[in-house]
């Protein structure tokens, strides 16, 4: 973990008081605060790396405030923090030290304004949890098809803002995918209305794939229309051991030519984290009676109510492989719940690895085709750089999405580790990912955490464009300041 510095006190600069006042004015006592007790958990991100000081927490309730905000941040030249469940992994929502930023909350925004089953839609704020939308969708026969283990806190406008993916987006796509509309506050204050869907628009750029991703430095989504699906009427879940993750890969193709339509997840992990979650969660159980090398975690979802023929139809395909001459030792739920405590030995992966000591995490990502091989050659290769050390892969192999851990060496103190060692290890990393065609950010965006190492690996004509567009759409620079994109003279 990164202690950074204690950041200065709080900015004494001309017009911050008739800022303030003004905002208080607009926004009224609960929309605005500058008590530090009711700061301070939003001053520090998730992973306890990165923490700064705020000018204000703001927490508008409609569009409308949040567009007379902005426009007052404009006038005063006071930069925003957008910040939703505050659960990011790369300090995205996190205000740097100087204290001259307003964090801006969604949190109150968080309606769902409707759940239409005819249309399989639903309108909903950005500050609305995940989960709830999740709740909404089922009442009404439906589901959201995009799903990840920080459902309880992770925002609708945080997972556009991030092109959030998860463990669904080998069939469904990740969060781009999702969004129909769009709402959101641009720098000067204006509302950008994209909420109307349209199969078919020609009048120029999407302007809403252009805001999605772009982690609140265009604009701040404020509300968003989303496609929904009928809910599953079937799952079908198994747990393969296997000698190796080529031969996961071999596996997922095979099931993809036979019922790909069916297919939603593919999860591969190593025997060492199967480890680490059986010491770490209580009541954990080895799904099968022997360890392999690799394990990989399959589902089938269909709309039929039929569970019986769906596992038939799984059990078929993994008996197809195997006489194909692939290895599919393994287990199929014969519960829902057995399949929800399967999931939840993947979904546990993340905090028993916290839990064994410091290490280095990174979210990545490679072709499809390339993701064994690049595990393969990249865990030997950092290991050798950086003596002492264990590096495992695992995730989503079904989309390339790699989280590459480095393990630190025994005795190693946390915090300490990562901060000697961490740069070093991650730019070895990202070195390596970028030379195999791929990408330092899979699904948790560049935050403030990878903005050098883009800055350093990405393509300059597609940098270039990046920051065009910025100075386009925020030409003052007061939009998540330090976000994304370093300055062109820092790069």
């Amino acid at each position: 973990m990164n202690h950074p510095a204690p950041p200065p006190a709080l900015p004494h600069a001309a017009g911050a008081d008739a800022f303030l006042g003004e905002a208080g004015a607009l926004l009224g006592p609960r929309g605005l605060t500058t008590d530090p007790d009711l700061m301070q958990p939003w001053l520090t991100d998730w992973r306890g790396r990165y923490t700064g000081r705020a000018l204000a927490l703001a927490s508008p309730a409609s569009t409308a405030e949040v567009a007379a905000l902005v426009k007052l941040c404009a006038a005063h030249r006071v930069p925003i923090v957008p910040q939703g469940g505050n659960s990011g992994m790369a300090g995205g929502a996190t205000p740097d030290a100087s204290g001259t930023a307003i964090i801006l909350s969604l949190r109150r925004m968080n309606a769902v304004r409707s759940v239409s089953a005819e249309n399989g839609q639903a309108v909903c704020e950005a500050g609305v949890i995940l989960q709830t939308l999740h709740e909404a969708a089922e009442a009404a026969g439906l589901r959201f098809p995009l799903t990840l283990g920080g459902k309880g806190s992770a925002t609708i406008g945080g997972l556009i803002a991030t092109n959030a993916g998860g463990t669904q987006v080998l069939r469904h796509g990740t969060m781009r995918a999702q969004v129909l509309g769009l709402e959101a506050v641009l720098a000067d204050g204006s509302v950008l209305d994209l909420m109307t869907p349209l199969k078919k628009d020609n009048r120029g750029f999407d302007l809403k794939q252009l805001l999605i991703g772009s982690e609140g430095t265009l604009g701040i989504v404020t509300a968003a229309r989303l496609r929904l699906l009928p809910a599953p009427g079937a799952r079908a879940t198994a747990w393969l051991g296997l000698p190796s993750i080529t031969e996961a890969g071999r596996v997922l193709r095979h099931l993809q030519k036979l019922s790909g339509q069916y297919l939603e997840g593919f999860e591969v992990l190593p025997d060492q984290c199967l480890a680490s979650v059986l010491a770490h969660l209580p009541g954990a159980r080895a799904p099968l009676t022997e360890r392999c090398p690799w394990y990989a975690l399959v589902e089938y979802v269909a709309d039929t109510d039929d569970d019986d023929w769906l596992t038939k139809l799984l059990q078929d395909d993994l008996i197809d492989a195997e006489e194909e001459g692939l290895a599919t030792n393994g287990v199929i739920a014969t519960s829902q719940r057995q399949a929800d405590e399967l999931w939840r030995l993947r979904d546990s992966i993340s905090a028993a690895e916290r839990a064994r000591g410091p290490a280095v995490q990174h979210d990545i990502a490679v072709p499809v085709d390339r993701m064994p091989d690049f595990i393969l050659a990249a865990v030997p290769a950092i290991e050798a750089a950086f003596p002492g050390t264990q590096a495992f892969g695992f995730g989503h192999l079904g989309d390339g999405n790699v989280h590459f851990h480095v393990k630190a060496p025994g005795g190693a103190v946390r915090g300490v580790w990562e901060e000697r060692e961490g740069k070093a290890i991650s730019a070895a990393v990202h070195d390596l990912v970028t030379a195999w065609g791929g990408s330092i950010s899979a699904e948790h965006g560049i935050g403030q955490m990878k903005v050098d190492e883009l800055a350093r690996l990405h393509d300059p004509v597609a940098l270039a464009v990046l920051r065009q567009v910025k100075a386009a759409l925020d030409p003052a620079g007061l939009l998540n300041p330090g976000k994304l994109l370093a300055s062109p003279a820092a790069s």
